[in-house]
């Protein structure tokens, strides 16, 4: 396991021509009924002919990556859960590196909000899945694996208590339930990860504005922890210190000699800003918070007009990121 570097500077804007594609994905690349069109998986593909990279980074868990999984290329790596984790998505989204949150770390950001919104409820990302309070608003499309309070589920014997399973032998297991090879390679919380670290937590507020309460949240623990949002509602992504996208996206394009100003990014909620930020050319969608619109160097169509896939055609057919700046 690895710790995510601290956010680095923010790149000077250059006519260096692209050689990677950083994207977000729900309200940047996919539409809002959570698919990819076809114009966009064209410009997708098209990049990764023309040599350059596509890396999707995202909110996301491993498990959610199935509506593209088959649209990136090559290296087949994503970056998930706001940058704690890095999935192989040609090996079924098994995660290859985490940067963790520690437990007794949220422990107290727990502590803290608890006291400073009255109300917060809590839900716990493991590599394994996702846990989380009575209180906590349910995921139609992701159940829980266990359901207790936030003290009980980030417990030193968690695992072993509640999922039991994780500490057999071969604790990979497949949605049928079986524990067997034939699994292993799709199984996220496989042997590498079998004390399933916690990569992130969610807190919740039934009745806060959303940024109302992220600066709440931050003031609270903002020295704890790394706060930021995502949702329409006040749903708040919690990670470990210096975790972010900015930075598993830096470490990423370091390792293969890729510069910040040879990067373009796009966004459109507050948990992009800081890659954003960091990219030498940043778009935001349309449909973009009021802060990504302020930290972009370009704007592009909303995600329902594959404003993505706009700007890539622009880039392949100019050659280069200025060219495509018309949005």
């Amino acid at each position: 396991m690895t710790d995510a570097p601290a956010t680095p500077p923010r790149a000077p804007e250059t006519a260096v021509a692209p050689r990677l594609i950083a994207t977000d994905l729900d309200g940047t690349l996919l539409y809002d009924d959570k698919t990819v069109s076809d114009r966009t998986i064209a410009a997708l593909a098209a990049a990764e002919q023309a040599g350059i990279e596509v890396f999707f980074v995202t909110g996301r868990p491993a498990r959610w990556m199935g509506v593209v999984s088959d649209h990136v290329h090559g290296h087949g790596l994503a970056i998930c859960a706001n940058g704690a984790a890095v999935v192989d998505l040609h090996r079924g989204g098994r995660i290859v590196e985490v940067s963790p949150l520690e437990r007794t770390v949220a422990l107290a950001v727990v502590d803290a909000l608890r006291s400073a919104a009255p109300g917060t409820s809590f839900a716990v990302e493991r590599t394994g899945g996702i846990h989380y309070e009575p209180q906590y608003p349910p995921l139609l499309l992701d159940p829980a694996a266990a359901v207790a309070p936030a003290e009980k589920l980030l417990a030193d014997d968690f695992v072993s208590t509640l999922c039991p399973e994780a500490n057999e032998p071969d604790a990979t297991r497949g949605p049928d339930g079986r524990s067997d090879a034939a699994h292993s390679p799709t199984d996220p919380a496989g042997p590498a990860f079998p004390d399933q670290p916690v990569i992130k937590l969610l807190a919740h507020h039934p009745e806060l504005d959303p940024d109302a309460f992220l600066q709440l949240a931050r003031t609270a623990a903002g020295d704890l922890a790394s706060f930021t949002r995502s949702s329409p509602t006040a749903l708040l992504e919690i990670s470990g210190p210096g975790v972010s996208k900015a930075g598993t996206l830096a470490r990423c394009c370091a390792e293969r000699g890729i510069s910040p100003d040879e990067v373009v990014a796009f966004g459109d909620m507050p948990n992009d800003i800081e890659m954003l930020s960091w990219a030498g050319t940043s778009y935001a969608m349309a449909n973009a918070h009021p802060d990504v619109l302020a930290a972009t160097t370009g704007r592009t169509a909303s995600n329902n007009d594959d404003g993505v896939a706009a700007v890539i055609e622009r880039i392949l057919h100019d050659g280069g990121p200025r060219g495509a700046r018309s949005h």
